[in-house]
């Protein structure tokens, strides 16, 4: 059955519609965005027909402008709202928490974007959420529950990146609010394994609820994620992928191929360090909590008085941390340093690199890294030589 519309096709189509048709709201024009339509806050408002709802505790809403009255409905019913930080910048999610006491019109105001802006707190990986209900925006959708995005694949990842961390169960009712005319027939041959399906579709005129049987996405697929290029946009997701790696799963990206210019000198220097890491220096350098400890690598020249290293300060570490996960986590984003200078006591380490470069490269590859629960602070040092 090819030759059918694309899902591209299907997106244009709808945007056109809605603004030819006078049903587009601001923001506009609505082409390229999860689209805000009239009638908006009145299919928002059938969330509470829901049983799902009811007794929901934790809820996460899309930030997206046609979804307010669902983020608004969480809020006066006094649930728990969740909403993805835009483009996954920074975390996952921001816990929204009105101020005590708060009025109908700062709930309000919570429930639009300056609410993620004013009154959220930031929710870690660690930070234990059970989701009990997930809203989402929809360019598109069919009765059978098949959705179509804006085509950048927040939401697919959101909910896959829910999964990894235990956020969200095979059960957990998947919910979009669309204008009827979002309401389209959708070939199954368009879906991925990667697509999120819903579970109810809420208009201005109706609630559908889809029956639909086929999977949600179990985890986050790695080879199908386009990379590195989405590890830089989403920093939390370097920590999923580090953390299902060391939980045995495979994490090989699509476009990841073992292509480093130096990769032997990369497996050089692995195999000097896993020989470091059995040594009683490297197991009792967390141990030496009082004394910092400094480790370089015999394989790189001297470079002391060339002027040209480059320190990169890394803080914030967790008293738990031993030196032998940072540096497994140095290993994994390949960016091990020539020297590393451990001061755990301090909860801070500094590496020496041998040009900015790399250095720079390291502080890109670790910001956003969270190990045992605290988010690494991670920066070029100060003076460039700063020896703590």
């Amino acid at each position: 059955l090819t030759g059918g519309p694309s899902k591209w096709d299907i997106r244009d189509k709808v945007w056109a519609h809605l603004e030819d048709s006078g049903l587009a709201e601001f923001p506009r024009p609505v082409h390229g965005r999860i689209p805000n339509f009239k009638g908006s806050l009145q299919a928002c408002g059938s969330l509470r027909e829901l049983g799902a709802f009811s007794r929901a505790r934790e809820v996460k809403v899309d930030p997206d402008k046609p979804l307010e009255g669902a983020r608004l409905a969480a809020l006066q019913a006094r649930k728990t709202l969740l909403v993805p930080t835009p483009r996954l910048r920074t975390g996952l999610f921001n816990r929204i928490v009105p101020p005590p006491g708060a009025t109908k019109e700062v709930l309000r105001i919570c429930a639009t974007s300056r609410g993620v802006r004013d009154y959220s707190v930031p929710v870690g990986l660690d930070g234990k959420a059970r989701v009990d209900l997930v809203v989402v925006g929809s360019v598109a959708v069919s009765e059978k529950g098949w959705r179509i995005g804006k085509g950048e694949g927040y939401a697919d990842m959101e909910y896959a990146m829910m999964v990894s961390m235990g956020a969200v169960q095979e059960d957990t009712p998947v919910v979009t609010i669309v204008h009827d005319c979002q309401v389209v027939d959708i070939a199954e041959e368009l879906l991925g394994d990667h697509d999120l399906t819903v579970d109810y579709i809420l208009t201005p005129t109706r609630i559908i609820k889809t029956n639909c049987k086929r999977p949600k996405p179990q985890g986050i697929i790695w080879h199908k994620a386009s990379g590195y290029e989405m590890l830089g946009k989403i920093p939390i997701l370097k920590t999923l992928r580090y953390r299902e790696k060391q939980m045995g799963k495979d994490v090989t990206l699509q476009d990841e191929h073992p292509c480093l210019a130096n990769s032997t000198r990369a497996a050089e220097l692995n195999k000097k360090e896993m020989a470091e890491n059995t040594q009683p220096q490297a197991a009792t350098g967390s141990a030496q909590m009082g004394q910092s400890h400094v480790e370089s690598d015999p394989l790189s020249p001297r470079l002391e008085g060339s002027g040209t290293i480059t320190t990169v300060y890394v803080g914030n570490i967790p008293p738990s941390l031993r030196v032998s996960e940072l540096k497994c986590a140095l290993r994994e984003f390949h960016v091990t340093p020539f020297r590393l200078n451990w001061q755990g006591a301090q909860h801070r380490a500094f590496l020496d690199y041998q040009d900015k470069v790399t250095a720079e490269r390291a502080v890109s590859s670790l910001k956003g890294l969270s190990l045992g629960g605290n988010t690494l602070r991670v920066e070029l040092a100060r003076n460039q030589r700063n020896k703590g």
